[in-house]
């Protein structure tokens, strides 16, 4: 072969790797970084290309006659042009190999099989009293929605945005979070299609779904300047990319979709740290918040992330730290041998919110799979931070059929419990689905004495019945019971009004002057509130609860006049 015809062949060679090596990093988008498991295999692919072309290039088909029985056949087969060609192609076959082992070998030194004691301390647990971290909070504060009960909800109202429904649809992601103080779920639209996208994306989304997970209320927010980067989109716009080209070497976590305090969308985008070994012990070590309008990007490290955010642990990845916690203290063969001491979430999760953060909350049982809890944990989905309470009791799974017992003739589904606390008892709470998804009824259930189950069409009426159970079975005595409900009395200046509706019940939402306590007066129960105007001075009868007092009666006062 000539000099031409070889830098020919050297030249078409290169850029052929080069161009598996350019749709490789634009389609899969792998982190250039020696802690990813995907830069390694990235690596490996273009080793074994190149390896592939300069065998390729390297041999050549010699002619020979094979002869049999006084008959000759012409054959061929590939032989390498030079000795030197030969030596150059199995350095690189060999390289490549090399490549796979220190893959294989560092995914082993980086598992639990050799460093239990490292994967057991990367979660922080601490042991807390369950009456004073979980107090009694308002029923505007409880979640009564699941994600899937949330979806169903945001696709009807979808279904109502004539001008939208035919090029977007709903997300699937409905993130929970803390929006000006009140539970809900977020979820941007996306493109229906390819063909769609090609139609629409030089606006942009024009807007995302909310969801108040209190009252059921959803709303599509419409957007004054839209989306323009989002998991739907393409090319550059596409948000994975977006960050990728900004952060080659990030090894983003999954994404979630939040609003801040002012409803602007952002994406929430966790960078991977790897504390053990290449490939093991992961937590977040950083986080971008990327603006899904401008995509402006700004990166913190983990402990500034502002407030607002909810998200930055995943509630998979907060549940592996626990089990690795609970399973691994003895070591990694007493976690599949004799399984001494050995503790794990159970099958299944919801939120909880709690100081101004969205907690990941589980229940807490021993391997043996004994229906039954040990304890539970709250872990802080912004701060990694993990509590432990110790209460026995019943198990999820089996605490939501004792519920759908209870309401069997109808055939609702318990949603996963959420975990509450009701006159110091720790209770689960659920909400009864019918065929359709849509939340029905309530159940509480008494977590230590799991058959005291009351259901109540409203979320009131369950606590109702639920506390009159707890005094009928003697968990509680009728003199505790109403100690827990004492009755205080206020009289003050109307100073702010605001009328809502929660479980298909009318309420006024009142503030006093020279107090930051809220007062919820039910307007079934008092319908005299009507009368009452702001700057009117009032007199209250009320329960005090953490955030909420519920007004019992509601006296004569003085009133303005209009």
């Amino acid at each position: 072969m000539s000099k031409k015809a070889k830098l020919l062949t050297g030249v078409l060679s290169v850029a052929a790797v080069l161009l598996v090596a350019f749709a490789y990093y634009y389609v899969v988008l792998p982190p250039i970084n020696i802690h990813a498991p995907g830069f390694w295999i990235f690596v490996i692919v273009l080793a074994a290309v190149f390896t592939g072309v300069v065998g390729l290039c390297s041999m050549t088909m010699t002619e020979y006659y094979k002869e049999w029985a006084g008959r000759q056949w012409k054959q061929s087969k590939p032989e390498f042009k030079s000795k030197k060609a030969e030596r150059f192609f199995y350095l690189c076959a060999v390289l490549t190999a090399a490549l796979v082992v220190i893959f294989l070998i560092g995914g082993l030194l980086s598992s639990e099989i050799v460093n239990a004691s490292a994967y057991q301390k990367l979660l922080n647990v601490e042991t807390r009293s369950f009456t004073d971290d979980i107090h009694e909070v308002s029923y505007d504060q409880i979640p009564v929605l699941d994600k899937d009960s949330a979806t169903t909800i945001g696709n009807r109202v979808m279904g109502t945005m004539v001008d939208m429904v035919s090029q977007f649809e709903v997300s699937d992601m409905y993130t929970q979070i803390n929006y000006q103080n009140k539970p809900v779920r977020v979820t941007p639209l996306q493109y229906g299609s390819l063909i769609k996208w090609f139609t629409n994306h030089s606006d942009g989304i024009p807007a995302y779904i909310r969801i108040d997970m209190t009252t059921q209320e959803a709303e599509c927010v419409r957007l004054e300047q839209k989306i323009r980067y989002s998991m739907s989109d393409h090319f550059g716009r596409n948000i994975y990319r977006h960050l990728r080209f900004a952060y080659p070497t990030y090894m983003f976590d999954d994404i979630s979709f939040e609003i801040d305090e002012s409803g602007t969308p952002y994406w929430i985008c966790p960078v991977k740290k790897y504390n053990i070994g290449l490939f093991g012990g992961v937590t977040i070590g950083r986080v971008v918040l990327c603006n899904a309008v401008t995509g402006e990007m700004t990166d913190y490290a983990v402990e500034d992330v502002p407030q607002w955010v909810d998200r930055v642990y995943s509630a998979d990845m907060l549940i592996s730290l626990y089990d690795y916690h609970g399973t691994l203290k003895h070591g990694y063969f007493n976690s599949v041998l004799s399984q001494k001491d050995c503790l794990v979430t159970t099958d299944g999760y919801n939120y909880i919110a709690l100081d101004d953060d969205v907690w990941v909350y589980t229940g807490i049982t021993s391997v043996g799979q004994d229906k039954s809890n040990v304890g539970f944990v709250l872990m802080n989905q912004r701060t990694m931070e993990t509590r432990y309470y110790v209460i026995s009791g019943a198990e999820e799974n089996s605490a939501m059929s004792s519920a759908e017992g209870k309401v069997q003739h109808l055939g609702y589904k318990a949603t996963f419990p959420l975990l509450i606390n009701v006159g110091g008892q720790p209770t689960y709470f659920m909400a009864l689905k019918d065929s359709s998804g849509l939340v029905k009824s309530y159940a509480m259930l008494n977590i230590e004495k799991y058959q005291t189950v009351a259901i109540g069409d409203s979320v009131n009426e369950c606590e109702k019945n639920y506390r009159q159970l707890m005094v009928d079975s003697g968990i509680v005595d009728e003199a505790e019971s109403e100690m827990k409900k004492e009755s205080r009395q206020i009289t003050g200046r109307i100073e702010k009004m605001v009328q809502t509706v929660l479980d298909g019940n009318s309420h006024f939402y009142i503030l006093l002057e020279g107090q930051s306590r809220i007062f919820d007066v039910p307007l079934s129960d008092n319908a005299d509130i009507v009368r009452y105007n702001t700057g009117d001075t009032v007199t209250f009868s009320y329960h005090e609860n953490e955030s909420l007092n519920e007004v019992t009666k509601v006296e004569a006062a003085q009133q303005t006049v209009q």
